[in-house]
Formats: structure tokens, sequence, C-alpha cells
């Protein structure tokens, strides 16, 4: 089995440390490279091409947002994955991180079993957000709805995997609840990239997020 590689960007050694030691116990998780600043989580990025990169939001130089669209963001060709880990427990920063393409929002509060569940979440090309992160968010938008000509486009099991994927459900899940295989799921999945024109499941979800709270 190769291991997931995992780039951590937090300016502060103790945090560090802790995230490395957590993850390095895992079999299936390898930390090969640590930076203390933004710019620097950015250069190594792109220096040893990780899996996953960690990401802290408060940091010098380039805060981890900003990291995250550089390296995630809309406009980037080959996408990397990251999952934002911070303190700040902040409505803004986590719909900003994942507008940015970020595969994860995670508060480091959460504990280590979510920190690595996150990490595999987002190998495996699902999101996860810490549970008290979803429920202000979607307090805060409303139920996730959609609306206008994208959405009219959509077919009506379209629409299902769609708002299931806003409440960042795994493949596995949707399908649990929509009584379909996870091969189905995948493939209505493509079928919503495609007419959306968005590249991936963070985008769905940014998408559905932004038409509910338009809509208000």
């Amino acid at each position: 089995m190769t291991a997931t590689r995992v780039l951590i960007a937090d300016d502060q050694e103790v945090v560090r440390r802790t995230v490395r030691r957590i993850l390095d116990a895992e079999e299936d998780i390898e930390v090969v490279a640590e930076a203390a600043d933004g710019d620097e989580a950015v250069r190594w990025a792109r220096e040893v091409q990780p899996d996953i990169v960690l990401v802290d939001v408060r940091m010098p130089k380039r805060d981890g947002l900003s990291v995250t669209r550089l390296l995630a963001g809309p406009e980037v060709t080959e996408p990397m994955r990251v999952v934002v880990f911070t303190t700040f427990e902040l409505d803004e920063y986590a719909h900003k991180a994942l507008q940015n393409g970020a595969c994860g929002f995670l508060l480091k509060r959460s504990g280590p079993t979510l920190l690595v569940e996150g990490i595999r979440a987002a190998a495996a090309g699902d999101v996860l957000i810490s549970p008290q992160m979803t429920r202000r968010l979607f307090g805060r938008l409303g139920h996730p709805g959609m609306n206008g000509r994208k959405a009219a486009a959509l077919s009506g099991r379209e629409q299902e995997v769609v708002r299931l994927v806003a409440q960042a459900r795994t493949n596995e899940e949707i399908a649990q609840l929509m009584a379909v295989s996870v091969g189905t799921v995948k493939t209505h999945l493509r079928s919503v990239q495609r007419k959306l024109r968005v590249r991936n499941r963070v985008a769905i979800a940014a998408w559905v997020w932004g038409t509910s709270n338009e809509a208000r």
C-alpha cells in the first residue's frame, strides 16, 4: 500500500511536531515536508508534490486561504488537495477555504482522529468538514438549495446527489442514502461536473452554498 504523502504548513513548531507525530503513527500516511510560513508552503508544495497539503489559516508572509487558492483554486491547471487545519472557528474562513478549492476544513480542537480521517478523505477525493463548522455553515446559509439555469439542467437524481455532496457526504454515504452503487454515484457526479462546468466535488458544494445564499 502506497502511503499518502503530506506537507504540514503551520507557523508554530510545536503544532507541526504534534501533527507529524499523529500522522506518522499511521501506516498509510507519511509526512514528507514542513513549512513555517505561507510562501514556504507554496514553495515546498510545488517542489515535493505531496498528495495532501495540510495548512493553517493564519501564517506569516501568506495566509492559508491564499495558499489554498494558489495550490487548488479555480485558475490552477493541476490543483493539489489542500486541507485547512485551524484554531479559528469562523464561518467566513470555512466558506472562503472551500471556495478556494480546499478538500476539507478541520478545527484543531477536533482531535487526532478527525485529523487522520480528514487526510484520508481528501486522499480519496472526498471532503471532510469539522462537525461544528458544518452545522454553523448550514445555519448561516440555510438548507442547501439550487437555483437558476444550471440547476434546471440537472436531473432529479443529480440534484439529490449534489445536495448530499453539499452536506460533505462521502460517495459511500451517498450511495447508501440513495440505495444505489458507489459507481452510480460517481457517474452522477461526472455528469454534474460536466453540466455545471466544475472540476471537483468541492466546487459543486461551493456552487450549491452560493446559490442558496443568493436566494435568501
